[in-house]
């Protein structure tokens, strides 16, 4: 059978009929189901070559046997076409992997260079826009250390924003030497979990994976697909199987970044936060609002508040809205249609037919009424237990102030309702967020005023000392002394710094020494922050301010609270100063 295969002229008609029976309105919609680019579905409806595997797949998905529309007539034909998919089509695929992945990477780019694809590597940890966008494909190769990477995070959240706007570039994630002890981090999980991950062993030929990567190329795939190097995400969402042992005075080797494992023995109580929360979300109505900057510990936090909140009965619901695809922000009706549909998948409770019928009068009655009724007349009906949302990474929504006034509106209206009206006394609220609300709302409709406040603080002396025991080293005051004295309580950069201290052999004084720099261990969260400074001038400028001085600050108000919500800064009064002398060091040198 030869590799490209093209349709029956005499079937071209019928198949392009068939379109809309088997539930595809457009071409575009067949491309997105089989994860193929729309220029394949065009020629195969158009009676031109594709490849052999495209051909049956989209035969399949017609509901025909690709054997009944075949040309084999025309096979011969087949050498006089100008533009075969697979010599027409010249992708350009960008590979980043950490420094264990150095050589496989090297050997793809080879293996490519006899081909018509342009294969580069990425110069640095921390892409940029105009890199990232001028590829047609990212091979990311995750490893296990990789995978709770700043950078890593970064790269994907970027990646992911530019698909949404331009199509490019497809992430093809690859883990590399499963199975992993440490668990996918869960923001990281969020971008990816539309895209099927592979794995690849590093003892393996590299030729092997190259060419499974070449047929993937060859075929215009929009993600990777079924194939025997694919996984399902829960091996990677789930640490590795391990004989039951007794609990541990210390802490096991749990790389640090994302979300920590209910389980966790490093996850640390900040007494009285943890215990104000459990009680809070018990009451009927209850909104609790949680605050800090990235790294501090929202997400954990907000998992034991969901895991009291389902011991006590109630049917749970963790949504991030980093899983809202860029054109959900284009209006608050598409905004609440997705929040709805959403919650309900989650339930198991979506109905498309239940979500249009409360929509059909939204140009009348307004999406939040909508939203509304569509709870109290559907989805709380079918729940015979109170409903706690977690909402998580809320900042999303600050971007369009129409979206956040209606919103956060209905939130606070659903809150109300709770006082007055039973069903609504089964809604349980958890808003966690990281920016400032810098946005007009009004006072009457924020729910940013009322509930339970929550800012999470930075870890005190004793409860750096108690990591310290978790992670079975000495208790030397000096060693927490001089860590605090770097990073003050922030509690990830101090759990990267035990970590390193514990498990990967680095001396206090190595770790004093380098952390500032672009070897030492905070290299990925230092680059993050600086780039996201120089994507904001007035920003920089105002912090360069802070760091070059010795005293505190005056900073206009919004650039003060916005470098506070980045945890850059710390306001003493009206003023600010560098959160941390790691900050200080690192930025001086870079600004």
């Amino acid at each position: 059978m030869p590799r490209s295969l093209r349709l029956r002229q005499s079937c071209i008609s019928r198949i392009k009929l068939s379109l809309l029976r088997n539930g595809f309105p457009s071409q575009r919609i067949l491309a997105e189901h089989l994860k193929i680019a729309q220029s394949t579905v065009s020629h195969f409806l158009n009676g031109k070559s594709v490849d052999f595997v495209n051909f049956v797949e989209l035969s399949q998905a017609l509901g025909q046997d690709w054997r009944d529309l075949v040309d084999l007539d025309a096979e011969p034909l087949g050498e006089q076409v100008e533009e075969p998919a697979a010599q027409e089509y010249a992708a350009t695929v960008l590979i980043s992997g950490d420094v264990g992945c150095v050589e496989l990477s090297a050997q793809i780019q080879q293996y490519f260079a006899q081909t018509s694809y342009q294969v580069a590597i990425a110069p640095t940890p921390l892409l940029l826009a105009e890199t990232l966008q001028s590829f047609d494909y990212w091979l990311l190769l995750l490893t296990e250390p990789s995978a709770v990477s700043e950078a890593t995070l970064a790269n994907v959240q970027l990646a992911r924003e530019l698909w949404d706007k331009t199509q490019r570039p497809t992430i093809l994630p690859i883990a590399i030497n499963l199975p992993w002890i440490q668990r996918l981090p869960f923001d990281l999980l969020n971008y990816l979990q539309e895209s099927q991950p592979w794995q690849w062993q590093l003892s393996e030929p590299p030729t092997r994976l190259a060419s499974a990567l070449l047929d993937v190329f060859n075929q215009r795939r929009m993600a990777l697909p079924a194939h025997e190097l694919a996984i399902p995400w829960a091996q990677l969402t789930a640490p590795a199987t391990r004989a039951p042992t007794p609990p541990l005075p210390t802490a096991s080797p749990e790389i640090p970044g994302g979300q920590m494992d209910l389980e966790s023995r490093l996850y640390i109580q900040r007494p009285p936060i943890e215990t104000l929360c459990y009680e809070a979300i018990a009451q009927p109505g209850a909104l609790i609002r949680i605050k800090a900057p990235r790294q501090m510990g929202k997400t954990s936090l907000m998992a034991r508040i969901l895991h009291q909140a389902e011991q006590q009965g109630s049917r749970i619901v963790p949504l991030s809205f980093q899983l809202a695809n860029q054109r959900i922000f284009n209006n608050s009706d598409t905004f609440l249609q997705w929040f709805c549909a959403s919650v309900s998948l989650e339930l198991g409770l979506l109905d498309p037919e239940q979500l249009a019928k409360h929509w059909q009068l939204a140009d009348l009655i307004g999406s939040n009424q909508c939203c509304k009724a569509y709870f109290e007349q559907y989805l709380l009906p079918q729940l015979a237990t109170p409903l706690t949302l977690g909402l998580d990474e809320v900042d999303r929504v600050f971007a369009s102030l129409e979206i956040a006034d209606d919103f956060f509106g209905l939130l606070r209206a659903l809150h109300e309702e709770a006082k007055r009206r039973e069903i609504w006394k089964n809604i349980r609220l958890i808003v966690v967020h990281s920016t400032e609300v810098y946005i007009p709302l009004d006072v009457n409709k924020s729910p940013f005023n009322v509930g339970l406040p929550i800012e999470l603080p930075e870890f005190t002396t004793s409860q750096v000392g108690e990591l310290v025991q978790r992670y079975g080293l000495p208790q030397q005051p000096e060693m927490i002394q001089a860590l605090m004295g770097l990073v003050g309580g922030h509690p990830f950069l101090i759990r990267l710094a035990l970590y390193a201290i514990a498990h990967l052999n680095l001396s206090l004084e190595q770790l004093l020494q380098t952390a500032p720099t672009e070897g030492g261990i905070y290299a990925d969260h230092l680059r993050r922050h600086l780039s996201n400074l120089e994507q904001n001038p007035p920003l920089m400028q105002a912090f360069r301010e802070v760091v070059f001085h010795n005293t505190p600050v005056r900073l206009p108000s919004e650039q003060a609270f916005k470098l506070s919500s980045m945890g850059l800064i710390k306001l003493v009064g009206n003023d600010g100063v560098p959160r941390c002398q790691l900050y200080r060091q690192y930025f001086c040198r870079c600004l």
